[in-house]
């Protein structure tokens, strides 16, 4: 997909979660083809923020410990 992209110099919006020094030193031949094509072709942009994730399943936990110790109702 990314070469076709490339090709017809179309758009192109890619999420990773590599850093920019992992896209700037890949570990072979077939990713470096790849991630210079990305380089070129898109701007990085880099976020920062907190973990939704994380916090989400963090949650899940808590509400699972408190269902195993009978504190909380399945409903």
């Amino acid at each position: 997909m990314v070469d076709s992209r490339y090709r017809s110099r179309k758009p192109l919006i890619v999420t990773t979660n590599l850093t920019l020094e992992e896209l700037q030193n890949p570990e072979d031949t077939a990713h470096a083809r790849i991630y210079d094509r990305l380089l070129e072709m898109c701007c990085p942009v880099f976020f920062t923020g907190e973990n939704i994730r994380k916090a989400t399943a963090q949650g899940k936990m808590e509400r699972l410990k408190g269902l195993m110790n009978g504190k909380e109702s399945l409903s």
